[in-house]
């Protein structure tokens, strides 16, 4: 059973940060007078670069610094920088067209990030490893 597992693996082609293009562009987020703003470059030399604030009112409260890239190992990872603190690695895990999961069972929150393009609704959630304390966000292309 291992056995077949590892083959089916292998036989899988391999993602590329070019095949998560539907991710570039301008998204925004609103729930009331809460708002999340995310961004992404479309891929370029192998690399996305993103960036992504939330904020309530006038008020921005929380900024994001990401990117998403071959490491040194030539796996595809999401990289963030939460409001400047040290960078986290997330490798991807499962992606391609219209979603992206990224994971890091050793980090404490989130251990899971999800990126999945629903017609013109882009859904990103993180989460721990089994699914508990789940935030999401429904973002909308910005105009």
């Amino acid at each position: 059973m291992a056995l077949a597992a590892l083959l089916s693996l292998a036989a899988a082609p391999a993602v590329e940060v070019g095949d998560l293009q539907w991710l570039s562009g301008s998204w925004v987020s609103r729930d009331g007078d809460r708002w999340t703003e995310e961004w992404w470059t479309p891929p370029r030399g192998g690399i996305m670069i993103g960036a992504g604030f939330s904020g309530r009112g006038a008020k921005a409260t929380s900024f994001e610094h990401m990117r998403i890239m071959a490491g040194e190992d030539g796996a595809i990872a999401f990289y963030g920088m939460p409001g400047g603190a040290a960078t986290v690695r997330f490798p991807l895990v499962n992606g391609g067209e219209g979603e992206a999961v990224f994971e890091n069972p050793a980090h404490d929150y989130p251990q899971r990030i999800r990126y999945r393009l629903e017609g013109e609704t882009l859904v990103a959630t993180t989460s721990l490893m089994d699914g508990s304390r789940e935030q999401r966000w429904i973002y909308r292309r910005m105009e």
